[in-house]
């Protein structure tokens, strides 16, 4: 962000005023200030929340501008809207949390203009209902210069919480505090005055339905070519059959036993693995294997104990897996701007995104992204399905995999794809995948800066 410039000092005194009151006056300012964060410019950065369905609630604010301000508190209405990117967790899922101030409790009560970017909001979400507690949201350094006397723009938190309880959860807007960048590094916290404020959004958190808890263990994790391991397996069906089989990659190997679950769901057996093919062991029930009623594959290496020749020695190497990431050039896009009477298409482009996959297994991945309404001054929103994008992605010479990039078309907030790859006898690489993005803006939509969050999500 660029730095904040220290503003008019050479703006006349009040007659009669002394040369002592200059700094009372730089501190009210400053204290008016601390209230202030704006909406940034038009922008798409991958980290945070997406709309849904919720409302915006009115509760009565206690604001204490620093001391050195030299004006009361400020006691007022604000008016807040809380929103999540998932309405409908389950149990264990991570939900982003957005808390957007959309008028603060009070206005610039000073004659001074307020310059741009220098104050950065934090504050609190209470969970109420089937889970309780306080979510922790923080906002960025950004806001736009306010006039002498005129009204605080909006400004918005985000943060997350783990779902640990089933039901119906709902989310408060609480306490928030403004810290101010600006000749001096002041506070003004916001408190409510009747905690806690009215519900603004609501999630239904449920259980994992039918969840797969079926899994095994090896006693050794390798052997020679006919010894046997003993695999324990807990949570299959009572009494079922089960088969306990070699696997190399996607294939089964001729390593392969039934056995029947005991009246509790467990088994043990003692699998002969022959195959030096075998790279791993699974237990399933059915005719096939499937991850809904299976277990594994659990990692077992089949250790050759071929004689040597005469006057020969054995070399082993081993290459370790890796793991699956992804990185991205930066997390602000600067769109291009549109005509108030024309409207039109804002143009950009997603920074490039670099995906690793470096786990040398049979798994494909997939990018995606949804984003959110674009939120622009005085509540004003351009809905998330006018954005769209046109995926690209490229792979690196040698991957043993080749990306696909995703359809052209909308975003939206249900999402769309990015870039993937297929699954595969073997697969990995390294990829980077890119987007042209247009969102398209309505003719006479209200001036300003308008601003959203587009989520990615490798799996």
């Amino acid at each position: 962000m660029p730095s904040a410039t220290p503003g008019p000092r050479r703006a006349a005194a009040p007659p009669g005023s002394a040369r002592r009151s200059a700094r009372r006056r730089w501190g009210a300012a400053l204290g008016a200030a601390a209230l202030i964060v704006g909406a940034g410019p038009l922008a798409a950065s991958p980290a945070a929340a997406l709309e849904t369905a919720s409302a915006p609630v009115d509760f009565d604010t206690h604001c204490v501008p620093p001391p050195i301000a030299g004006i009361p508190p400020i006691d007022g209405t604000t008016t807040a809207e809380i929103t999540v990117d998932n309405a409908a967790p389950k149990v264990g899922d991570t939900v982003t949390v957005t808390y957007t101030v959309t008028k603060p409790a009070a206005s610039n009560p000073v004659d001074l203009a307020l310059p741009a970017d220098i104050m950065t909001p934090t504050g609190k979400v209470t969970l109420g209902g089937a889970q309780t507690g306080e979510v922790t949201v923080a906002g960025p350094k950004k806001n736009p210069p306010v006039p002498g006397k005129g009204e605080f723009p909006p400004f918005s938190m985000t943060g997350t919480f783990t779902v640990s309880e089933a039901g119906s959860i709902t989310l408060s807007p609480g306490d928030y505090n403004i810290h101010t960048s600006y000749i001096m590094e002041l506070d003004t916290p916001c408190t409510v005055i009747n905690p806690p404020a009215p519900v603004s959004e609501t999630v239904t958190a449920t259980d994992e339905p039918g969840a797969n808890e079926r899994a095994i263990q090896l006693a050794a994790a390798s052997g020679k070519p006919g010894d046997r391991v003993t695999v324990t397996g807990v949570k299959f069906t009572p009494l079922a059959d089960v088969t306990v089989a070699g696997r190399a990659g996607d294939a089964e190997t001729g390593d392969t036993m039934t056995v029947t679950a005991d009246a509790d769901g467990g088994f043990t057996a003692r699998l002969k693995v022959s195959d030096p093919a075998t790279t791993g062991i699974v237990a399933y029930e059915g005719d096939a294997w499937d991850p809904d009623t299976g277990a594994g594959p659990a990692a077992y290496t089949v250790i050759e104990d071929t004689p040597l020749p005469e006057n020969s020695q054995q070399l082993t190497a081993s290459v370790a897996p890796g793991a699956l990431t992804m990185s991205q050039a930066g997390d602000a896009v600067e769109m291009s701007a549109v005509d108030f009477g024309a409207g039109g298409a804002s143009t950009g482009d997603l920074r490039t995104v670099t995906v690793k996959d470096f786990r040398g297994g049979p798994a494909g991945w997939s990018l995606t992204g949804k984003v959110t309404d674009f939120s622009g001054p005085d509540g004003t929103k351009i809905d998330a399905g006018a954005l769209s994008w046109t995926p690209a992605c490229a792979t690196k010479p040698g991957s043993p995999s080749t990306c696909a990039a995703g359809s052209a078309g909308q975003v939206g907030s249900a999402g769309a794809t990015l870039a993937t790859t297929p699954n595969g006898p073997l697969t990995g690489g390294e990829f980077t995948v890119d987007a042209g993005l247009s969102l398209e803006v309505p003719a006479f939509t209200a001036p300003g800066d308008y601003s959203a969050v587009l989520t990615l999500t490798l799996a």
